[in-house]
């Protein structure tokens, strides 16, 4: 090899260490936010094993049943919805192990499939809410809508909902749920529960994305944020 070919050789070798090496460290710093969350994660989880539970039980959605639970709303915003909207009441009829709730769901003039999916449920929990203009629009407008036919229902009933329940018209809901809202509210401002994504066997690259990070999410950072009195964001519509 030529003497100029072997500078050259040394210098393109030197340049992909040096290059590796920043980086290498590059990587490192970005994973220290994550090691701090593991380290709090871990060191929460045996601190509540050795000092918590080894006193208390743990709680649990039916160790926080009320025997007055309290009316609850949820309001569920669904523009162009009709494939999913009906199945999810549906589901959440069947679902829901809570004696006081009610339903209302955001609708839009120029959407009269999911106007017929929603009447198509018939069931006198449920009330459907029609925003002033035509879908699509934001989903902040919608919410607005819901909110106004909430007050309103609680003007014209006197029934006053101790909170809000917000949920996305393809969320399948947790019986007990809403036990824990009851019993969390009004001592915390806002709740928000760990989402568990469901596994679509048929889009294992795109669904497995979502369940790592949710699991991620929900499992370990949600814990975290709360045990360090941060802010604690919520999933999409459903809290």
């Amino acid at each position: 090899m030529s003497p100029l070919g072997a500078t050259l050789l040394t210098a393109w070798h030197l340049g992909i260490r040096e290059a590796l090496l920043i980086i290498a460290i590059g990587i490192a710093v970005s994973g220290l936010d994550d090691l701090f969350i593991d380290i709090v994660f871990f060191a929460r989880s045996l601190w509540r094993r050795l000092f918590i539970y080894s006193r208390h039980s743990r709680a649990s959605a039916e160790s926080m049943r009320r025997a007055d639970p309290a009316p609850i709303a949820i309001i569920v915003p669904a523009w162009d919805e009709a494939a999913v909207i009906g199945a999810m009441l549906a589901s959440l009829l069947r679902r829901f192990d809570y004696p006081d709730y009610h339903v209302f769901v955001g609708l839009y003039p120029n959407d009269p499939a999911g106007i017929a999916a929603v009447a198509g449920v018939a069931d006198a929990r449920i009330s459907a809410v029609l925003c002033r203009h035509p879908g699509p629009t934001t989903k902040a407008d919608c919410l607005n809508h819901l909110w106004a036919a909430l007050v309103a229902d609680e003007a014209a009933t006197g029934r006053q909902f101790k909170a809000v329940v917000l949920h996305d018209a393809e969320d399948v809901v947790h019986p007990q749920e809403l036990w824990v809202y009851d019993a969390l509210i009004p001592r915390l401002a806002m709740v928000q529960l760990p989402v568990v994504p469901i596994a679509d066997p048929q889009s294992r690259w795109i669904s497995g994305h979502y369940i790592d990070e949710f699991a991620e999410s929900h499992a370990k950072d949600l814990v975290v944020r709360e045990a360090l009195g941060a802010a604690v964001p919520s999933a999409g519509v459903a809290r």
